[in-house]
């Protein structure tokens, strides 16, 4: 419940700054070619793009998600030059993300194929969302969206075998079926019109993934020399954003409530003291924030749970204790990364959304891609919840 003098909070223009804030730092050319775009591993960093550098395929494909969502924002505000989050001078938001498009392929080696199936399936779900996103434009996506889904379509069907009884591979090795490459997978099935293979995905989930104990899907399965499955019982956080994707793109009375299930579990188990309350907020509102997995990989983790949290939160199939918990969720840990961040120039947000970024970042350190995406789409997220005024 919000004070009534509480000024509203202008979630439009946060989630600018952290896209100003990422695409301005980490954001380059590959090599220097036109029409290209890529986001670079850490800052600071060189300014052109080092092919001996490690590459994140995975993290290129959350951030053009995260193009996505500015340029949805920009949508709703004219799609004009005045509406663009960096100012009428730069590129759209879809303009740049189809850039990066372009520039994953060409530093992936001229491909889009990868070794790990879960990476492919990201790309996958961030392409066609920026396929959806030309369409509401009236701008017909290029050809290469379509190459995109021809190409790693195959790779879906030939990862998601009846080995272990169903699901998908996580990587090229074949050896491990998991939650990460299995949910993303079942998600882009459902969305692309798939819907059969989308719920056998699902169902392999729920019968051999889902901890029914702690509400929540564990990490993976594996052979064991003598023929067993042998489950990964880790459970982390990104894990629970595709799985409640899939559930509420499928639907029915089954999936829905599993997924309302799944948000109650992560309120329980996957959240952490705030120490920050969002401005105006009544002395009962909620005190707790998701928990964060630290650098690498692990700093995309609770934004991908944002993101499909705040899918949940306007979707009103579901009841309204799990939309408002899920709403809350996100709007909580949206603020806190928001209050935490180190000012000064592009603002720098923290690693974990319950420590200020002059703590987990101070002034000179090296700053990873990975955890400004995590803060850039816990922003998108909190926005999509909380439309209203662009500038504070």
């Amino acid at each position: 419940m919000t004070m009534p003098d509480a000024k509203p909070i202008a979630w439009q223009s946060r989630a600018n700054d952290a896209a100003r804030s990422v695409t301005r730092r980490f954001g380059r050319r590959l090599l220097f070619l036109p029409g290209t775009h890529l986001g670079a591993v850490r800052w600071p960093s060189a300014p052109v793009q080092n092919l001996a550098r490690p590459w994140h395929y995975w993290w290129q494909a959350h951030y053009v998600d995260c193009l996505v969502d500015a340029g949805l924002r920009e949508l709703g505000n004219g799609a004009t030059p005045a509406a663009r989050f960096n100012g009428p001078a730069h590129p759209s938001a879809g303009k740049l993300a189809s850039r990066l498009i372009t520039g994953i392929r060409l530093r992936n080696a001229f491909t889009f194929v990868n070794n790990y199936y879960d990476d492919m399936a990201w790309l996958a779900l961030a392409s066609h969302r920026l396929q959806n996103l030309a369409e509401q434009t009236r701008k017909p996506g290029r050809r290469r969206n379509a190459r995109v889904h021809k190409t790693l379509i195959l790779q879906f069907d030939s990862a998601s075998t009846d080995d272990l009884g169903g699901g998908t591979f996580w990587s090229k090795q074949r050896d491990f079926k998991n939650t990460p490459a299995t949910a993303p997978v079942a998600l882009y099935y459902a969305r692309t019109g798939q819907r059969e293979k989308a719920q056998r995905l699902v169902d392999w989930l729920n019968s051999v993934l889902f901890d029914r104990e702690q509400g929540l899907y564990v990490d993976g399965a594996r052979p064991s020399p003598a023929g067993d499955i042998l489950v990964e019982n880790t459970i982390y956080t990104y894990n629970q954003g595709p799985v409640l994707g899939a559930l509420l793109e499928l639907g029915g009375e089954a999936n829905l409530a599993r997924a309302a299930t799944v948000i109650g579990a992560v309120d329980k188990h996957l959240t952490v003291p705030a120490h920050t309350l969002v401005p105006g907020s009544s002395p009962d509102a909620r005190t707790s924030i998701l928990r964060c997995d630290g650098t690498g990989d692990g700093g995309l983790f609770t934004g991908i749970l944002c993101r499909y949290l705040a899918l949940a939160a306007r979707d009103t199939r579901l009841p309204n204790a799990a939309r408002t918990t899920a709403a809350e969720l996100v709007t909580a840990t949206a603020e806190a990364f928001w209050v935490g961040r180190r000012t000064g120039g592009d603002p720098t947000f923290s690693v974990h959304a319950a420590q200020p970024a002059d703590t987990t970042y101070p002034p000179g350190t090296v700053v990873e891609l990975s955890t400004q995406l995590q803060a850039w789409m816990a922003l998108e997220a909190a926005a999509s919840l909380h439309p209203g005024p662009a500038a504070n």
